[in-house]
């Protein structure tokens, strides 16, 4: 139902901006909807293979593991190792978000899938090496993973609670 609920706000959303263009900017309509097409031609390809991914994931995950490191019984632990698995798992939200799904699936808690999502999100280390240190310096680097570690072990922690 949440999910009913956020499509047809986004639809909602798109909507009033498409109804305040067509008020204010009709002229660049059709590049909207050019960029538009470019997008969703190359979003959609990928989220089917995310998708399906997942769910093949999901399938071939040892569920018994799966529920003993992350499932609701594992606590802080399970929190801590979603954490150090999110900071090194490589690539985008499609392969983020298909391994969570994944987990999800086969049994993995709320609280650790926050901790590992938030981790990927905030302190992928991939995107560290690769892009934050040679342009912003080992000093930003340093001061913004310090900032940012404590984050996803935070929110997962506060799980725990709910």
């Amino acid at each position: 139902m949440n999910i009913l609920i956020g499509t047809l706000l986004l639809w909602g959303l798109a909507l009033i901006t498409l109804r305040r263009m067509t008020r204010q900017a009709k002229g660049e309509l059709p590049d909207v909807f050019a960029r538009t097409r470019t997008t969703m031609a190359f979003m959609i390809p990928r989220v089917f293979v995310g998708l399906v991914g997942a769910g093949f994931m999901a399938e071939l995950l040892p569920v018994d593991q799966i529920e003993q490191y992350f499932g609701e019984g594992s606590g802080f632990y399970g929190i801590i190792l979603a954490t150090a698995l999110g900071a090194i798992t490589p690539g985008g939200p499609f392969v983020a978000f298909a391994i969570g799904a994944a987990c999800l699936k086969a049994g993995a808690g709320l609280p650790p899938l926050i901790a590992y999502i938030t981790a990927w999100s905030v302190m992928n280390l991939n995107r560290a090496f690769a892009y934050e240190l040679p342009l912003m310096g080992r000093q930003f680097l340093l001061l913004r993973s310090a900032v940012s570690l404590p984050l996803p072990l935070i929110l997962g922690g506060l799980m725990l609670l709910f």
